[in-house]
C-alpha cells in the first residue's frame, strides 16, 4: 500500500514538473522571411538588396512601452591582423599588431531608431549587435598596451570600403506589428554563407530572436576562376603572365598601326 501510495504521488507530480520545467513563451514572437535567401555573383554583379519582412506575433495587446526592431547581416568571419606604420628615417615601419581571431568580413546593423537608445549595453554584450562587438576575442598577447586604435582601424577602414554599416532608421515598423528593412549589399562581397539576425527590443531588452541563412555565391566565368584560383594555383598564374603577354602585345601592334596611318 505504502509502494502505491508512493507511486501516485510521483505519477502526479511529473505533470506539474514538466510544466514548470518547459520554457515559456516569449509574449512577442518574430515571424519574418526573406525576399531571396542567395545572391549570385557574376562577373557583372555590381551589388544586391536583400528585403527581410515580417510581423510581431502577440498572445496579448501590446505594452505601452515602444517597440523597436534591429536587424543585422554577418558576412563570413575570418582572422585579420592589423597593423600600425610609422614613417621612421625615411621608410615605413611596423611599429605595431593586434591579431583578431574573428572578424566578419561584411557586417550591417539596421535598427527603427538610433541604437544608443534603443539597446541596454549589457544586451549588446550578450548577443554581439554592434558593429565593434561583432569582432570575437584577441588571438594571443596583444603586442601594444591599448588594442582600442587598432579595432576602430580595422571598423574605419571597412566602413569606407561599404564593407561596416550602421543603418539606423532603416527599418520601418507599422502599428508596432509590421517591419521591413531593406538591407543593400556591395558589390565587392565574399562568397559564403551570410547571416541574418532580428532583435525584437522592448525597453532596451531582447524580447525575441529569428535567424535566417543567406548563401552568397560566385557563379559562371567568375565562379571558375575563383576556383580556379585556389585549386590551380600554379595554371592560374601561367593563364594570368599569358593574358597579360597576348594584353601587352595587342596594345603594341595596335600603337604601330596608328603610328602607320
Amino acid at each position: 500500500m505504502i509502494l502505491r501510495a508512493l507511486a501516485i504521488l510521483i505519477a502526479g507530480a511529473l505533470p506539474l514538473a514538466a510544466q514548470e520545467a518547459a520554457p515559456t513563451k516569449p509574449p512577442e514572437r518574430i515571424v519574418a522571411d526573406l525576399s531571396r535567401d542567395d545572391v549570385d555573383i557574376t562577373t557583372s554583379f555590381d551589388g544586391s538588396e536583400i528585403i527581410i519582412y515580417g510581423a510581431i506575433k502577440r498572445e496579448a495587446p501590446p505594452l505601452a512601452t515602444p517597440l523597436d526592431v534591429i536587424v543585422t547581416v554577418e558576412g563570413p568571419a575570418l582572422p585579420v591582423t592589423v597593423r600600425h606604420k610609422e614613417r621612421r628615417f625615411g621608410i615605413w615601419v611596423n611599429t605595431g599588431k593586434v591579431a583578431i581571431a574573428s572578424a566578419p568580413n561584411f557586417y550591417v546593423v539596421a535598427t527603427t531608431r538610433p541604437l544608443e537608445k534603443i539597446l541596454d549595453p549589457a544586451e549588446d554584450s550578450r548577443f554581439r549587435i554592434s558593429v565593434p562587438l561583432a569582432m570575437r576575442a584577441f588571438a594571443g598577447a596583444a603586442e601594444v598596451d591599448d588594442v582600442v586604435p587598432y579595432t576602430e582601424a580595422l571598423i574605419r577602414l571597412r566602413e569606407q570600403h561599404d564593407l561596416y554599416r550602421l543603418d539606423e532608421g532603416a527599418v520601418r515598423l507599422a502599428e508596432e506589428t509590421l517591419f521591413r528593412a531593406d538591407v543593400r549589399l556591395p558589390a565587392n562581397l565574399m562568397e559564403g554563407l551570410y547571416a541574418t539576425r532580428i532583435f525584437l527590443i522592448r525597453d532596451g531588452k531582447v524580447q525575441d530572436t529569428f535567424r535566417a541563412p543567406i548563401e552568397v555565391r560566385k557563379v559562371g566565368l567568375e565562379r571558375w576562376l575563383y576556383r580556379l584560383a585556389f585549386e590551380k594555383p600554379f595554371l592560374y598564374g601561367l593563364m594570368s603572365l599569358a593574358l597579360a603577354v597576348a594584353a601587352g602585345w595587342g596594345a603594341s601592334a595596335a600603337f604601330r598601326q596608328l603610328q602607320r596611318s
